[in-house]
């Protein structure tokens, strides 16, 4: 079952991959908005290929998260319109059935419980993750301050070295570099 909205046409997604990152989420969620930076308990974050097919997209693993208790994976959980509800599933490959939306239970850091839309790979079969995408995922993670330790884990997954040209990371670095631009 899927969250209901929050509010009129609110719903809260919890990220744990690339779109811990604003600017790669905003590409196809221009109203999110940051929630809360939150844990999903007796989960793991792990990485892999839909039905073993290599992301064309990132070239390598794509994240996902799988049950594992006593494990936990840290997130943000994004407060954004319903109206960007089907670009978010487009963005996931939900029709083409990569991601199935699931719903959880996170903690934030302030003690609350928040129930989120999330995302988790079917038929997935585990392979590492581009060195791109896995830079994507750090850049959120320091970007959104999630806790030191956890960002130490993501900084030591191991990637793939794939060293091809990566587009929708030029677009997003370029989204970055346009931001601080426009803040100085």
């Amino acid at each position: 079952s899927v969250p209901a909205p929050v509010g009129t046409g609110d719903l809260l997604y919890f990220a744990y991959g690339s779109n811990l990152l604003r600017e790669r989420l905003v590409l196809s969620c221009p109203s999110a908005a940051l929630r809360a930076v939150a844990r999903l308990q007796d989960f793991k974050l792990a990485f892999g290929h839909h039905r073993g097919r290599i992301s064309p997209l990132w070239h390598g693993g794509a994240a996902t998260i799988v049950q594992s208790p006593g494990d936990e994976v840290w997130g943000i959980v994004w407060k954004m319109s319903t109206s960007h509800l089907s670009s978010l599933d487009k963005q996931e490959g939900v029709e083409e059935g990569i991601y199935v939306p699931m719903e959880v239970n996170v903690h934030t850091q302030a003690g609350e419980v928040l129930t989120c839309r999330s995302y988790q790979m079917r038929d997935c079969v585990c392979g590492p993750p581009s060195p791109q995408y896995k830079k994507v995922i750090c850049m959120g993670a320091r970007q959104n301050s999630l806790p030191a330790e956890y960002q130490r884990k993501l900084e030591a997954i191991e990637t793939n070295n794939y060293a091809g040209p990566v587009p929708i990371l030029e677009e997003i670095e370029a989204a970055t570099k346009a931001k601080r631009m426009s803040c100085a």
